[in-house]
Order: structure tokens, then sequence, then C-alpha cells
């Protein structure tokens, strides 16, 4: 019996997207594979044009017609279609022109194109879309979608299987076959597009740098370090990892440094957008009263939930951590209009925490806060600037 139960979460970007439909510019929406992006986009071509055309790029045939394709072709390849779904277009060869194609002769149609995979679409459609294009991520449910749909009382319930499993959507629907989806999410789906770019030639150093990354969650990545670990040049470790990011598995959270000496400068932590995914490349689903990594897991949680509140609503600041030489750190640091907002992360509501007095005497932050878990719903859930 299939227990997989189809919920309309409301997504985050659903009224953005809406919003950009002008039947001039093409929206793309970026992310990884399965948090949503056909269903999104499907449901807003639906909105606008029932009789909607869908193409689905992971299809040989399509990537073969849909390659160097001339102005007649699509035309008559479109037909009447005002609406226009590409789905996977990082699949196809060139899309970028074939985009611009279609905007700049075949007017009144409305583009909706998703990607998995920064890495060849970014590539292929940011110079000829140039001042043509919307451009939007989705990632795994957020905290606040999740709060909206099932009410916070029920989602505070889960918060300890969240930190484990993650936010995929199927990993929410579900319960019970967690640990099969999110496995089949990581040896398939996630790498599907990463191992067949060209710039991959190793798909075991691959797995050995994500294993290295998932066991120094919250903690500085260290590349020398890593590339002694897996027996690989640094600058080769580096490349993965900017291509682990372009992939939207991992990101990078650079260090805060301004005129202190003592600053560090040169490190950065790594984060990945899901905390299931995470557990699955180290194999370890233990519950969270067992572990001893949750102070890792919860601040992986609480800042990739916070990156997604800050991107869906626009956020242009930046996002760092501090520390010096002499181990004194701030875990989050927001830093927008020249403001500071700087956040200490505790799983445990009554454990101390000082904020460090050199940096609040040098750099004044407008805020300073302990986040834990009788507090953490409300920054994850209002969007402050």
């Amino acid at each position: 019996m299939n227990r997989l139960i189809k919920i309309p979460i409301l997504r985050s970007l659903s009224s953005k997207l809406a919003s950009k439909a002008d039947y001039k510019k093409a929206i793309i929406l970026l992310g990884p594979r399965q948090v949503g992006k056909t269903t999104l986009i499907k449901e807003l071509a639906s909105n606008l044009d029932r009789d909607f055309l869908y193409i689905n790029g992971d299809e040989p045939a399509v990537q073969t017609q849909l390659t160097n394709v001339s102005l007649a072709f699509l035309n008559a390849y479109l037909g009447n279609a005002k609406v226009i779904v590409i789905d996977e277009a990082q699949r196809i060869q060139n899309i970028g022109l074939t985009l611009k194609l279609i905007i700049d002769n075949l007017s009144g149609r409305q583009l909706l194109v998703t990607g998995s995979s920064a890495l060849e679409l970014a590539s292929t459609i940011n110079e000829p879309l140039t001042g043509r294009k919307w451009e939007y991520q989705l990632y795994p449910i957020s905290w606040k979608e999740l709060c909206d749909y099932e009410t916070m009382s029920k989602s505070l319930l889960r918060l300890q299987n969240l930190m484990v499993y993650g936010m995929y959507p199927e990993v929410l629907t579900d319960p019970g076959n967690e640990v099969e989806i999110i496995n089949n999410l990581a040896a398939s789906y996630l790498f599907k597009d990463l191992l067949n770019f060209q710039g991959i030639r190793k798909p075991a150093l691959l797995n050995k740098i994500l294993q290295a990354l998932a066991w120094q969650v919250g903690a500085e990545v260290n590349l020398n370090e890593i590339s002694r670990t897996v027996q690989a040049d640094k600058n080769t470790v580096d490349h993965y990892i900017d291509l682990l990011e372009k992939a939207f598995i991992v990101y990078k959270l650079p260090p805060f440094n301004r005129n202190l000496r003592t600053e560090i400068s040169s490190s950065r932590k790594v984060y990945f957008y899901d905390n299931g995914i995470r557990n699955a490349i180290i194999g370890n689903y233990t519950p969270l009263v067992s572990r001893n990594d949750t102070g890792a897991l919860w601040e992986n949680f609480l800042i990739s939930e916070r990156m997604k509140l800050l991107r869906y609503n626009g956020f242009y600041g930046h996002t760092y951590f501090w520390r010096t030489t002499r181990q004194q750190e701030i875990d989050y640091i927001e830093d927008i209009d020249g403001k500071l907002f700087a956040y200490e992360f505790k799983w445990n509501p009554g454990a101390k925490s000082r904020f460090s007095r050199i940096f609040t005497e040098n750099y004044k932050p407008a805020e300073t806060k302990v986040i834990h878990r009788d507090n953490f719903w409300e920054w994850l859930q209002s969007y402050p600037y």
C-alpha cells in the first residue's frame, strides 16, 4: 500500500512568482531535485493558463529536439501555447540561446523554467538572458511553511525528527519511510547532475569530501586538513566544494573581518542545505537523545532555516560567523544597511552564553541574542528587515 500523502503545503515563493508573470521575461526557478520546483511551477502555469505546454528536459528526445534550433522550428514546436514550462532545463544544450529566441521573437509567451543545478544552467542562461529573466531559488520546506500548513504546535512536536531527517517534502509527507527516502535522494537525485558534470572526474573523491564536510558541520573548514584526509590537492578540494555549493548541497559561510588584527580572514564554515542529507552522508539517523552531535545539527538546522527565510524575503545584506585567533567567536552575524545583528546558538535554553566584549565594543551590534529551542520559532518565522 502506498502511504504517500500529497498535501498542499503553500510555498513562500508562490505569490512572488505569480507577481512576476508579465509575458515578457522568463521566470527561472532553481533548486535541488525533489524540493517541489515542478509542482510549484506547474501550479503557477495552471493558474495562468490551464492549457500550458510542459516540456521535460530530462527526456533525451527533448534534449535533441531543443538543441541548436531555428526560429521557424520553435514557432511550430510551441504552437499556440502562451505559457510554456521547461523543466530541468540544464539538461538541454544551449538552452539559454533557445530561451532568448523565444523571448525576442515570439512575443506574448510566458516562459517558466526550472533547473536543479546552477552548474550548467547559470553558465548557459546568464549572458543570453541578461535583462530577460527573473531568477529565484526554491529549497526544502521551510520552518515557516511547515508551521503555516500544520500549525506551530504540531511542528514543535516533531522538531527533533526534523533535525535528524530534514525538511524535504516527501520526508515530511511519508512518515515511517524517512530513511529510505533520504537515502534515495542522496544516492540518486542530488548527485545526478553533479556526477554528470564535466568538472567531476573522481566520484569517490567527491564522496570523501562530502563526508569530511559532514563531520565538520559547525566547525571551521581547513582546506589543508581536508586535502590531507582525502589525499587530494588543496585546489581540487576547493573546486569540488564550490561545485557542491552550485549543486545546492552545501553552502559556505565566510568569516566577518573588518579591522582587528586578531580576526581570522581566510577560513569558512560549510553547512548543508538539509540536515537529512548531512545525516545520510555519514549514515547516522540515531534519535537526537542518543547523539553526540546535537549542537552541530542544531546549528545547521537554524542557519539553513534562517537562510530560507532571508532569501525568500529578498534579504540583500550579508551573513558571517566571527572568530579571533584567541578563540573568541560568535556563531552567526547578519549585516544589513551598516547594522550588525549577532546570534549565538544553544540547544539547551539554560546554557550560559556571553558575547565577546571585543566584538560588542568594537562593532556595537544593533542586537545580540541567544537562539535556543524555546525561542527559535519566532526567529525563523518573522522577517525583521
